[in-house]
């Protein structure tokens, strides 16, 4: 049974066998020196102390091989995209020849659909959350226009009921029933950013394919977050980036899963590039193009091999702890997230995501009554690094690798101490 007061935060500490990874973090001081309290892993994560440490190795290769390095280097710069393969397939619950680290999130989706997304005059439209990432919105409005189509008409919303925030499967289910003959894609973000609802990727998956729809997932929320499971969902693909639980640095490369079964079909349309070129005479130069199999087959350039650097030095830190094991101890940190914030009076906080730990990450969306964007400047004043959406979200996510139960505890106890003062004044 949970306890609202320091000491169980402690001993909840002291228990947690994953505690001493966060000292493999830079966790953000204030002016005096002191540790912030970091909510905003779901933002940009933080920084691991070896990211230094992996990325000046490929500036002293640079220095001292030149070209050379691309196959000379400690780490040859030529396959270094597979240096991270497995690990980030045991991160997104796929197979190696599934998965590839290439670009950036926008632009990897983009890509997805040019192969995925198959208009025809009948079957055209494009199923997404009525409360997407912008960015998801912008893509598929403009994936119709490029194919000739009107960007509203096109696309089909997903909505809550009235007075909800929360998306129903049956009103899915209920779209592709209308709708289905006429839709060419489902694209939904795997974990919605604004209230954390974790979806069940296997079964949106299987009411798409039921009605001949293409399927594919942003999992910017989820890579590092949550089980996805993505080879068992069958999805046609998903895209993510690794900035944000991934803690690969701000506007690092982004990752891209393409099911197995696709892996080997040359004739899909895709955008290509030279490094998409079979590896054995990509330098030949003057061969005809030939595609690479699996997740792969889709890149276009050679890597920024900084970038990957910083990857690898988070990556190997999620090989080394295993996302089971993450997962476990997000459910628990956030379980006691809740708690807390329940304490403080159902009436006064509001929590929007869902309560089922097996639907969410480890992100909750709190909605704090008649409070406005002063309260969230109130916390970050207090020290209390999170995050403020419109019109009146506070998004915090408690990170299992670098935050700990005495973190949430301070948390909800400021937290508590500014809607004191609130009130006296």
């Amino acid at each position: 049974m949970h306890k609202a007061t320091l000491n169980y935060a402690k001993q909840q500490d002291e228990l947690d066998e994953l505690s001493n990874y966060r000292n493999q973090f830079h966790i953000p001081k204030d002016k005096n020196g002191n540790e912030l309290i970091y909510m905003t892993g779901n933002s940009l994560g933080l920084q691991p102390k070896q990211t230094k440490a992996y990325i000046d190795q490929e500036l002293e290769d640079w220095a001292n091989l030149g070209v050379e390095g691309h196959t000379e280097a400690k780490n040859p710069w030529l396959p270094y995209h597979e240096f991270l393969t497995e690990s980030m397939a045991n991160v997104v619950g796929a197979k190696p020849i599934e998965v590839v680290t290439m670009n950036t999130l926008t632009a990897n989706l983009h890509l997805m659909m040019v192969s995925f997304y198959k208009p025809t005059k009948t079957r055209y439209k494009i199923v997404i959350e009525s409360d997407a990432f912008p960015s998801d919105k912008y893509a598929v409005e403009s994936q119709l226009r490029h194919h000739g189509f009107n960007d509203k008409e096109g696309v089909i919303l997903w909505k809550p009921r009235e007075h909800e925030e929360l998306l129903r499967y049956e009103d899915l289910e209920d779209i592709l029933e209308k709708h289905g003959n006429e839709v060419a894609l489902v694209m939904i973000g795997g974990v919605n950013y604004y209230t954390g609802q974790y979806f069940n990727l296997k079964r949106i998956t299987g009411l798409g394919h039921k009605h001949g729809c293409m399927v594919g997932f942003d999992c910017a929320h989820g890579a590092g977050n949550v089980q996805l499971n993505l080879h068992d969902s069958g999805a046609d693909f998903a895209v993510w980036c690794t900035y944000k639980y991934l803690n690969s640095g701000p506007g690092s490369l982004a990752g891209c899963f393409v099911h197995e079964r696709h892996a080997h079909n040359k004739d899909l349309n895709r955008f290509t590039g030279w490094w998409s070129h079979n590896k054995q005479t990509r330098f030949n130069m003057r061969d005809e193009f030939d595609v690479l199999p699996g997740a792969e087959g889709w890149q276009l350039s050679n890597p920024p091999i900084l970038s990957m650097a910083a990857i690898k030095a988070s990556l190997d830190i999620f090989n080394e702890v295993g996302i089971k094991k993450l997962t476990d101890k997000s459910k628990k940190l956030t379980g006691y997230f809740e708690f807390l914030l329940k304490q403080l009076g159902e009436d006064i906080i509001r929590i929007i995501t869902p309560e089922n730990p097996d639907e969410r990450g480890c992100q909750l969306s709190i909605q704090v009554l008649n409070a406005d964007k002063a309260l969230h400047d109130k916390l970050t004043d207090a020290g209390i690094i999170s995050d403020w959406r419109e019109p009146d979200v506070i998004r915090c996510a408690p990170a299992p690798l670098y935050n700990s139960f005495q973190d949430v505890y301070y948390m909800v106890d400021k937290l508590k101490d500014i809607l004191n003062k609130n009130q006296i004044e």
